[in-house]
């Protein structure tokens, strides 16, 4: 409830001060995420449907060899979609297509460059991504609001007395929002047009990506309004 002495307008007796605090860091990535996709194809359905049972089960076999380095594993969409030719009076299923799409989080990146490369070496898997970003829990976050609140008492602070004045009261602490936290860096694109073709069994195993992390910048804002002591104009 605010006090009579303290209206939640400016007047007078109580210059209201309305000001914004805003805060930008830099910081490291948490956690970074991969798309992948297992296809197959074939004239027959079944045939179709087996052969992308098999490559989705070594996909999930070697994801889950890394333990606890993979933190999150999901299954989205799956999908077996015939393609019709037209021939004659009636369609006919031309060949049949199936996808199963994956994600996996991970927050150790060198054994994520690793993985990338070995599921880019699989036959008919596609790789997107990695995706950085900072865990929803982070205390970056926190920081950044902690930041942008020091940042609008400073201001306002400073505009006080630069009329002479002080601060006298908060009225209202507006959280605007946070954002960023999402930038997002793809990796050797030919690691996935080399994931399409069929591995060469008499191949060495590929060297592991390089992956470089970029920065994250996050950035909160808030709105504060204050009332003033009267200044003398």
């Amino acid at each position: 409830m605010t006090s009579p002495q303290n209206p939640p307008y400016g007047t007078p007796e109580a210059p209201l001060l309305t000001v914004r605090g805003e805060a930008e860091l830099e910081v490291d990535p948490e956690i970074a995420r991969i798309g992948i996709t297992v296809t197959a194809r074939g004239r027959d359905r079944r045939t179709t449907l087996d052969d992308l049972t098999r490559r989705n089960t070594t996909v999930l076999d070697l994801l889950k060899s890394y333990g606890d380095e993979v933190e999150n594993l999901a299954t989205g969409t799956v999908s077996i979609t015939p393609e019709l030719t037209q021939r004659g009076r009636g369609e006919r299923v031309r060949t049949y297509h199936g996808a199963v799409h994956l994600t996996a989080e991970l927050a150790d990146f060198t054994a994520l460059g690793e993985l990338t490369t070995r599921l880019a070496d699989l036959d008919l898997t596609t790789i997107d991504g990695p995706t950085w970003a900072l865990r929803p829990t982070s205390p970056v976050h926190r920081q950044a609001r902690r930041h942008a609140v020091r940042e609008a008492l400073q201001r306002a602070e400073e505009y006080a007395e630069a009329l002479g004045t002080t601060l006298a009261a908060l009225l209202e602490l507006t959280d605007i929002g946070t954002t960023g936290g999402h930038p997002r860096a793809a990796f050797d694109r030919r690691a996935v047009r080399f994931s399409m073709a069929a591995p060469d069994a008499e191949a060495t195993a590929p060297d592991p990506l390089d992956l470089e992390p970029p920065r994250i910048r996050i950035r909160a804002e808030v709105g504060a309004q204050f009332t003033m002591n009267p200044p003398r104009l």
